[in-house]
């Protein structure tokens, strides 16, 4: 939490994400009680229960009520992190095409570095998620399996702050949350697709696994101009902070 805190609760926050960071609490470490953070911050209620409010809204703490309940420590997911920054995209007004185009730029570095990182473990992963791609028969399968494949990819990749953005902008962009739907022969294309990412990671050519996938996205971007353009502009629809979206 960088910068000058706005207020008393701003500061007691940032103390107590020092105190967690520093002490290297794990998730579901007790921070104590209100009364022990009352006494050892000598602050008013009003005024710690403000902080402890700022610092679940960031995922950091997690408030439990009852006899087994209290202060927790959290781990923040990447639904906090895609729910701020659909927000500020839609409040700023960005479209739907404008995250199709980050995504763009950030799978084909992922797979680039998968191949060079990624595992024969990893490879037989992806192999497997491409096996049961060909075999579903429905739309939400169908959706899933995508998103376990480039997940995967990005796992592979070992780059983890790129995984994070990745995971953040492909909540964002998701094409299931505006309505796309899949064609039997679009879900061949997809498959077909993926093989040929894979063939290139396991061959360790990152130039052809970047160039591979590059296409593969791209052609979500051409799906939507043929069949799905009032989409292009729409604007950017905002992620809850459990990834679901929500307008």
């Amino acid at each position: 939490m960088a910068g000058v805190p706005k207020s008393k609760a701003d500061f007691v926050a940032q103390r107590l994400l020092d105190r967690i960071v520093s002490g290297n609490l794990s998730p579901g470490s007790s921070l104590g009680t209100e009364a022990d953070l009352l006494q050892q911050y000598d602050v008013s209620r009003p005024t710690l229960r403000e902080s402890l409010r700022i610092l679940e809204s960031q995922g950091v703490l997690e408030l439990k009520p009852g006899p087994k309940g209290g202060i927790i420590v959290a781990m923040p997911g990447t639904d906090i992190l895609a729910h701020g920054l659909s927000v500020y995209l839609r409040m700023h007004d960005v479209p739907f095409v404008a995250v199709l185009r980050a995504r763009e730029v950030i799978e084909p570095a992922l797979a680039a570095e998968a191949a060079e990182s990624g595992t024969e473990e990893d490879f037989a992963a992806m192999q497997a998620s491409i096996d049961r791609m060909m075999q579903v028969d429905h739309q939400d399968g169908f959706i899933e399996e995508n998103r376990v494949f480039h997940s995967l990819i990005a796992h592979a990749s070992r780059n983890h702050v790129m995984t994070i953005f990745w995971s953040t902008i492909s909540m964002v962009a998701a094409g299931e949350g505006h309505g796309i739907q899949y064609t039997t022969g679009n879900q061949k294309r997809v498959a077909e697709a993926h093989q040929r990412i894979l063939d290139a990671c396991k061959s360790r050519d990152s130039a052809a696994a970047a160039a591979s996938m590059r296409e593969h996205v791209r052609e979500l971007e051409q799906l939507i101009r043929k069949s799905y353009k009032y989409l292009l502009n729409q604007a950017t629809t905002i992620v809850a902070r459990d990834g679901r979206r929500v307008g």
